[in-house]
């Protein structure tokens, strides 16, 4: 009877444990949000992607801005002119006389290289104002995530060490209980007691890690997060597809943004050095002029002589010499080309090598899941069987305890190894180039509201 009653004990203190969850009496009124719903907020009030998609929308604008330089312009003038002459002497006889003028003129470039570069070199910019846009939307993703498992995670980690500290509190029933019996020492008392009080330190640290995952999380979405949907026990993951790590690298080497990003600053570069050349070159251009002017005042009313003049012709400009400016600037954008090409091979080696770290990641956290949930049936194994042990007089309490510690740290764990597989097969599609929201929607169906 006594050892079914400290069993039936046991397990009440494991209920009491779960039951003191945050957010656990609340669990039926307020609704779960799941990870495709945090996403869905966090794409319309995160201020990173926001600005992301402001810096986006300005460097459009460098299309318009440079086919404007090809474009007939019209500028207006007008000079409203008073001049008054004094003799030196006396300074009493004078002559002053007004003058009015305007003139309209028409300039249509012909022949220009350097604006028809820089219209190029405008088109290279908005791509790469596009591929940082499609980079920060996956960063979004990841960050969202990132952030959701780590409450997740949070959450698992202080469910267990209660469910811990309730297993201990009720052996440190027992041994008390025993110790006034006389059946056992004051030692299983204090082993008992010295273990609770390093729980009770390791809940205090996991609700602040649980606290400051939740602001994160808070931060992306500009809310405070409620009841999340959660990873159900014993969800088989999914592994890579393909399963092959050289698809992946070939796929990253060649589609990743990062790659995308480095290949454009090149061109962007290349395409400096073209038009720091065009300044040799001359420039022809159509420019049309017409304006009157008057000699007899301002506010002239009796119909005095006017002039109107309009001229049209071809104007050529051909560079002689700049003092060695242009020269140099070739030189430059030459060096910054080297500089682009080398920072494109960098981006290529760095994408292969993230690639594998992922694929590596996802490989070995899957079969990391599989030890320690093998390692979880272990532990549980071993402990009800130093417990039995211990009812029965051949083992001591620290064996319980230490087959406590070690069952609930294989549980935390085995937590983090799942979420962070998933983020592993998250990061090795977004080092390939090919993450998207299907990703958070494949993931969230692998979630589950947990039960009360």
């Amino acid at each position: 009877m006594a050892k079914a009653g400290k069993y039936v004990t046991l397990g009440l203190a494991l209920l009491l444990a779960a039951s003191a969850l945050p957010g656990h009496a609340q669990a039926s009124r307020q609704p779960t949000q799941d990870l495709l719903q945090i996403w869905q907020m966090a794409i319309q009030r995160d201020p990173i992607f926001a600005a992301s998609q402001a810096g986006r929308n300005a460097e459009q604008e460098k299309i318009p801005q440079a086919r404007a330089q090809l474009l007939p312009y019209v500028t207006a003038d007008t000079v409203a002119e008073l001049n008054d002459r004094r003799r030196i002497s006396g300074l009493n006889n004078s002559n002053s006389d007004r003058r009015a003028l305007w003139a309209l003129t028409l300039t249509q470039p012909i022949i220009d290289l350097s604006a028809w570069g820089g219209l190029k070199r405008a088109e290279y910019i908005a791509s790469l104002a596009d591929v940082a846009q499609a980079n920060a939307y996956q960063d979004l993703i990841l960050r969202v995530s990132q952030a959701y498992f780590d409450v997740l995670a949070a959450q698992d980690t202080l469910r267990a060490l209660r469910a811990e500290k309730a297993a201990v509190e009720t052996q440190l029933r027992a041994a008390r209980q025993g110790f006034e019996l006389g059946s056992t020492t004051i030692a299983d008392t204090y082993e008992a007691q010295a273990r609770l009080d390093l729980l009770n330190a390791g809940e205090l640290q996991a609700e602040n890690a649980l606290q400051i995952n939740q602001d994160e999380l808070a931060r992306l979405i500009n809310e405070r997060p409620g009841q999340l949907a959660e990873l159900a026990p014993g969800t088989e993951l999914p592994g890579p597809n393909p399963n092959r790590l050289s698809d992946w690298t070939h796929q990253s080497s060649n589609a990743s943004l990062t790659v995308a990003q480095a290949d454009l600053a090149a061109k962007i570069a290349e395409k400096q050095i073209d038009i720091a050349k065009s300044q040799h070159y001359p420039r022809l251009s159509l420019q049309a002029q017409t304006g009157s002017a008057s000699d007899r005042g301002l506010y002239n009313t009796d119909g005095g002589p006017r002039s109107l003049n309009s001229s049209i012709g071809l104007q050529l400009s051909i560079p002689i010499f700049t003092g060695g400016e242009i020269s140099s600037v070739v030189r430059e954008q030459t060096s910054r080309l080297q500089q682009a090409r080398y920072e494109l091979e960098n981006a290529k080696r760095q994408a292969v090598q993230s690639t594998q770290q992922h694929f590596s990641g996802v490989t070995s956290g899957l079969a990391q899941i599989k030890a320690l949930q093998a390692a979880e049936k272990s532990s549980q194994a071993s402990l009800q069987a130093n417990q039995t042990g211990y009812e029965v007089g051949v083992r001591i309490n620290i064996d319980v305890l230490n087959a406590q510690q070690q069952l609930y740290e294989t549980q935390r764990s085995l937590s983090r190894a799942r979420y962070d597989t998933l983020m592993s097969s998250l990061r090795l599609k977004a080092s390939s180039g090919i993450l998207t929201d299907q990703d958070i929607v494949a993931i969230n169906q692998l979630l589950t509201d947990r039960p009360s």
